[in-house]
């Protein structure tokens, strides 16, 4: 039974006609060599296990409940992925001084919460990364901007990313595109990424799948790494 995609409900006839016309979705397939990114699965911007409402006086950057689901998730296929020695990296969206964070004036919320040191810098416990597993902090969205990604993608001899994380329509949008621009094969596991606004998280994932890289879910990218083995 074909799936329905998250998008599904927010397109039109039209929508649906020029999609189809225009030949757009198709899959660019991974390769041989993929490693799973963790894109800022940190306590800012998860906050608590509740309605986004009940949470966001405390974290008004978390995803709340949705982020937590997309956790839980997460976990597995990091364990997926550690089982079958796939490399795993993290991005932690850090500043180090707030007076540099271009995106501060955007908001209005204590800015001081998002300086590197505090709690909410740190990646939630849940799916904290294990010994030997890589890390990067970025200041910006994409987390190929002013990081030594690219190169620490080569020397692992890198040639697809499967994205995970948070948030769909900021930084894993803004990562996923920056990786297509670079040649590197990108997948984004739709159930493992989220979203304060769901429209965003729909209409990031549909423009993500429609123009630049594959959507796939928690069972495919599963799929994908057994695969591998054999």
């Amino acid at each position: 039974m074909t799936r329905v995609r998250p998008w599904e409900s927010l397109l039109s006839d039209t929508d649906k006609e020029v999609v189809q016309r225009g030949g757009y979705g198709k899959s660019r397939g991974l390769g041989k060599k993929p490693l799973v990114m963790v894109i800022d699965v940190q306590n800012n911007y998860v906050g608590e296990d509740q309605p986004i409402l009940d949470q966001i006086g405390e974290w008004p950057s978390g995803g709340g409940e949705a982020g937590w689901r997309a956790i839980e998730k997460i976990d597995t296929l990091l364990d997926n992925a550690r089982e079958d020695n796939i490399p795993i990296l993290y991005t932690r969206n850090v500043q180090k001084n707030i007076s540099f964070d271009s995106f501060s004036n955007k908001t209005d919320r204590d800015q001081t919460k998002y300086v590197d040191g505090h709690f909410g810098t740190q990646i939630v416990d849940r799916i904290a990364p294990k010994d030997g597993e890589l890390v990067i902090d970025k200041a910006y969205a994409s987390a190929f901007y002013a990081t030594p990604l690219v190169s620490w993608l080569v020397k692992l001899g890198v040639d697809s990313l499967i994205i995970v994380g948070g948030s769909t329509s900021g930084c894993v949008r803004a990562t996923a595109i920056d990786a297509v621009s670079r040649n590197f094969n990108v997948a984004v596991v739709e159930d493992c990424v989220y979203d304060r606004i769901e429209l965003s998280h729909k209409a990031s994932l549909f423009d993500l799948w429609m123009k630049y890289a594959d959507v796939i879910n928690l069972d495919e990218s599963q799929s994908y790494l057994s695969e591998l083995k054999n």
